[in-house]
């Protein structure tokens, strides 16, 4: 993807209740996950680019860092990481 200099993405952490709605009304798919990504790909009124938004659940986050033996703010970049790659176009193999 070529990505406009100027380019904008918001990430939010959202509650299990919540990804666990958009999982479903989106993804079709039950229950909570980790991260999720929305593409908006429009030109904002100032000329920025807003790429689009990443949502992570703390609450899946948490449980995923200590299983993983890491800390959440690891678990946390890696997931906003992810998000962002989706992003910009990556999909899962």
């Amino acid at each position: 993807m070529n990505t406009p200099q100027n380019t904008e993405i918001e990430i939010n952490f959202v509650s299990k209740r919540e990804i666990t709605k958009l999982n479903k009304d989106y993804l079709k798919r039950s229950g909570p996950t980790d991260v999720l990504s929305f593409n908006i790909n429009e030109k904002l009124p100032d000329g920025t680019f807003y790429l689009g938004d990443v949502l992570i659940c703390l609450e899946v986050a948490r449980k995923q860092a200590e299983k993983a033996g890491h800390s959440l703010e690891e678990e946390i970049g890696e997931l906003a990481k992810h998000g962002v790659k989706h992003l910009l176009g990556w999909d899962h193999p």
